[in-house]
């Protein structure tokens, strides 16, 4: 304000001067132009006091603003009403307005502002009581488990990434399910993800247990893709879609450390896994859709590993065939619902007796009954990966219960014939899970 005065008085004295030399052209009487010079001065003082007038009352303005703006938090703290989202500290100086930082009454902006800071924090815990004849079960699990608790940090990095973080505690211990990086900005339509994670390997692959629609996991899992761990390494991960004019169409790529339960193992550092998958989703009507995918994997496995040494030097290839079909009506999609998926993988396995060709699958169709009641059934068929001649067979029954978003009470029937037994595994499973705090949406 005070600059804009001095340009104003700086262009006041110099139409001053620009006056004067004229009026010295005009006349040469020294007394008539001592009366002009004088004349002058006069308008001069004049226009000087107007100018300050109004940087007076300018003054005051500014003065009744900075008041104002240190009242606004006070009455947001007082109010019944959720308060505001915190004023980003650049404003003030955005606006031009140099004022005093008042402190928010009761510390309310300062907690709120650490908050942002803070990442997403849930917690799931599922809860699993088994029963019955286990003969065969390699698994049989204990008759009552707090089977494992899930807990899940996430929030946004930077503007260029952001982080997941899984931690799995379970009766053996606590592990990183996953914990890794994703750069979603990356140039040429990259989606890049780093650290460690479930690989893109079919669909049950991916899915944490806790988003799973059944009480366990198929057979061809448990048999040929690594269990409830699965393909799960560390390594990265970068995903483009394809675009087309006639469907979604998504590829992956990816490369892991090479250390996956059973299924891959890694004795020298070069003995890396590698993945790829390709992925193609149609919606067939407004109700209505399809996604299709096909995988590979490869990598060394344990087979030629004797005292930490892999003499063998042998390796394991995985081919998948994954589809789902869903219909959701949108007028009754909270009421009805269907989803058909079905998963089939190959196993070419090298070993020290010869290579092993393993084969199994699962299809399964979930129906929603109302709002909150689900039924299912599932059909496994699978090999065993390293003797390809065992092959177990099985059948389960599902009803869920959805009481909210945040808890889910699940029974299951699951009859299973174990390779080489003579005897059918007839197993009840009876689950509970539950979830506090916020927790993002899986992929479909």
């Amino acid at each position: 304000m005070r600059h804009w005065l001095r340009i104003s008085a700086l262009v006041a004295a110099i139409a001053l001067v620009f006056a004067i030399a004229p009026a010295r052209a005009q006349t040469t009487d020294p007394e008539a132009m001592r009366k002009a010079i004088e004349q002058l001065r006069r308008e001069f003082e004049q226009i000087r006091k107007q100018y300050g007038d109004r940087l007076a009352a300018l003054e005051a303005k500014v003065a009744a603003s900075a008041v104002v703006t240190q009242d606004q938090p006070a009455v947001a703290a007082t109010s019944p009403a959720p308060a505001p989202p915190a004023p980003a500290p650049q404003a003030p100086a955005e606006a031009g307005i140099q004022t005093q930082p008042a402190p928010a009454p009761g510390g309310a902006s300062s907690a709120g502002a650490s908050k942002v800071f803070n990442p997403d924090i849930s917690a799931i815990g599922n809860f699993l009581g088994t029963g019955g004849n286990s003969t065969g079960n390699p698994d049989p699990g204990k008759a009552l488990e707090l089977h494992e608790s899930e807990i899940a940090l996430q929030a946004i990095v930077d503007p260029y990434a952001r982080a997941d973080f899984f931690l799995s505690f379970g009766e053996e211990g606590v592990s990183v399910e996953e914990g890794f990086v994703t750069f979603p900005t990356i140039p040429g339509g990259l989606l890049l993800k780093v650290g460690k994670m479930r690989a893109a390997f079919g669909k049950v692959n991916g899915l944490h247990t806790h988003v799973l629609p059944w009480a366990d996991r198929p057979l061809v899992t448990r048999n040929l893709v690594g269990g409830e761990d699965g393909i799960n390494d560390a390594g990265i991960s970068a995903a483009r879609l394809i675009p087309n004019p006639w469907f979604f169409l998504e590829a992956t790529g990816q490369l892991f450390r090479g250390d996956s339960a059973d299924v891959f193992r890694s004795s020298q550092r070069s003995d890396l896994a590698y993945l790829a998958r390709l992925r193609a989703y149609q919606d067939l009507s407004e109700s209505t859709n399809v996604d299709l995918g096909t995988s590979f994997a490869t990598g060394h496995n344990n087979s030629g590993v004797t005292n930490g040494i892999d003499l063998g030097r042998f390796t394991t290839r995985l081919f998948g065939l994954d589809a789902t079909l869903r219909w959701k009506p949108l007028q009754r999609s909270i009421y009805r619902s269907f989803i058909a998926r079905s998963e089939f993988v190959w196993s070419r396995r090298e070993q020290n007796d010869g290579p092993q060709s393993a084969f199994g699958y699962y299809v399964s169709g979930d129906y929603q009954l109302g709002r909150r009641w689900f039924t299912g059934v599932r059909v496994d068929r699978s090999a065993h990966a390293d003797h390809a001649v065992l092959i177990d067979t099985g059948q389960a029954l599902v009803l869920t219960y959805v009481p909210s978003e945040f808890s889910i009470i699940r029974g299951m029937y699951r009859r299973t014939r174990y390779a080489q037994q003579t005897q059918t595994a007839n197993e009840f499973l009876m689950q509970f899970q539950f979830a506090i705090g916020a927790h993002g949406a899986h992929p479909f």
